[in-house]
C-alpha cells in the first residue's frame, strides 16, 4: 500500500503531519513523532514580536545612554514572556533537522515584513526543509480596509519567497471576503502550499472577575467543515499544495480531508489530547480504511470528492445551503 504524498514540493511517506504545537519545543519529541508515524513536523511558531524584541534589545545595548530610546522597549512584551528566543529556536531547529529523517518545517508567526526575511534565511540555513508563514492578523483597526489586509499577506509571502530557496507555505485566515480569489492570488505569488485554516484564539469574558479570558480551546471534529469546504473547492484549481489543519481527532477526519483533495493533513489538538502516539492511530486508521475499500495508494483517493470531481458539485455552493435548511426543517414537520 502506497501512502506517499507530495506536500509543498516535499516527498512525504504519508499525509500525516504534526503541526505547530508545544510538543515540538523538546528535541526528543521530534524523534517520538517520527517513530509514531509523522511524515513531517512543523515546529512551534517563532513570533514576530520575539524578533522585534530581540532586535530592539540589541539596539538598546548598542545605543545605551540614549534617553529617548530606553522607553521604547516598554512597548514590547517582556522578553521573559517567551520561553524561546530566535537563537534558541534556530539551535533547536538545527538539532531537530539532524536528529530525524523526516522534513522539519520552520514556522514564523506575524503579519509584517519586519524580521521575517532575515529569520527565514536563518531557518533555511539551520536545516529547515520548508517554512510555514502563519499570518495571524486580526484587523481591529476600523479604518483598515479589506484590500490593505489582503496586501499585507501578499507582501509577506513575496518577501519571504524572494529570500529563500526552500518551499514556503502560507497558513490562511478563513475570513477573507473572497477566499477562493485570495487562494488564487497566493498561488500566483508563489506559495508552495496553503494551510487551511488558522484558528484565531478569541477571548471570552469572566463574569465573576469582570476580566477578559484569553485561554486556549482545542479544536473539535465539528470544525472540519469550513476547511473541508474550501479544500474541496480549491483542489484541482490551483498549483499550490493544500493542507488541512483543523479538527483532526480520528482517522475519519483525515480520510475526509484526503477525499476532498488535501495533500497533507495536520494535527495538533489530537496529539495534545491523546499523546504523540495518536499520529500512529491516524496512519493505521487510514491503512485499514484503504484496505477495506481496495485502494492501493493515497493518490487514488485524493480529491475524488472535491468539487471538480464530485457528482453533485452544487453541494459545495449555495444550492446545497437551501437544501440543508429544508431537510432540517422537515424533521420537525
Amino acid at each position: 500500500m502506497d501512502l506517499r504524498t507530495t506536500y509543498m514540493g516535499l516527498e512525504l511517506k504519508n499525509p500525516v503531519v504534526a503541526s505547530a504545537s508545544p510538543l515540538s519545543e523538546k528535541l526528543d519529541n521530534f524523534r517520538r513523532m517520527e517513530d509514531a508515524g509523522a511524515a513531517a513536523v512543523v515546529m512551534f511558531s517563532l513570533f514576530e514580536e520575539q524578533i522585534k524584541h530581540e532586535n530592539a534589545a540589541i539596539e538598546h545595548l548598542i545605543t545605551s545612554g540614549s534617553e529617548s530610546y530606553a522607553e521604547s522597549l516598554s512597548f514590547f512584551p517582556e522578553f521573559e514572556d517567551y520561553e524561546t528566543g530566535p537563537d534558541e529556536y534556530l539551535n533547536l531547529l538545527r538539532r531537530a533537522a539532524e536528529a530525524v529523517d523526516i522534513p522539519v518545517i520552520g514556522s514564523l508567526n506575524g503579519i509584517t515584513n519586519e524580521g521575517w526575511v532575515d529569520t527565514a534565511r536563518l531557518m533555511q540555513d539551520a536545516g529547515a526543509s520548508g517554512i510555514e508563514l502563519n499570518a495571524y492578523y486580526i484587523p481591529a483597526n476600523l479604518y483598515l480596509d479589506g484590500r490593505e489586509v489582503e496586501q499585507r499577506y501578499l507582501d509577506v509571502l513575496k518577501a519571504v519567497k524572494a529570500a529563500v530557496s526552500v518551499p514556503v507555505a502560507l497558513k490562511l485566515s478563513p475570513f477573507f471576503s473572497a477566499t477562493g480569489n485570495m487562494a488564487r492570488q497566493f498561488d500566483e505569488a508563489g506559495a508552495d502550499a496553503l494551510v487551511l485554516f488558522n484558528r484565531f484564539y478569541q477571548p471570552d469574558l469572566d463574569l465573576e472577575e469582570m476580566e477578559v479570558i484569553t485561554d486556549l480551546k482545542l479544536s473539535t471534529p465539528a470544525e472540519i467543515r469550513l476547511p473541508l469546504l474550501w479544500i474541496g473547492v480549491l483542489h484541482g484549481r490551483i498549483n499550490a499544495s493544500l493542507a488541512a489543519s483543523t479538527g483532526v481527532h480520528s482517522p475519519l477526519e483525515l480520510i475526509k480531508y484526503l477525499l476532498a483533495g488535501a495533500d497533507a493533513v495536520m494535527t495538533t489538538s489530537g496529539m495534545l489530547r491523546n499523546g504523540i502516539g495518536f499520529l500512529g492511530t491516524l496512519v493505521e486508521g487510514l491503512k485499514d480504511w484503504m484496505e477495506a475499500r481496495q485502494y492501493d495508494s493515497v493518490a487514488q483517493l485524493r480529491g475524488i470528492m472535491s468539487q471538480v470531481n464530485c457528482l453533485n458539485p452544487g453541494a459545495f455552493e449555495r444550492a446545497n445551503y437551501i437544501k440543508i435548511l429544508e431537510n432540517y426543517k422537515a424533521q420537525y414537520e
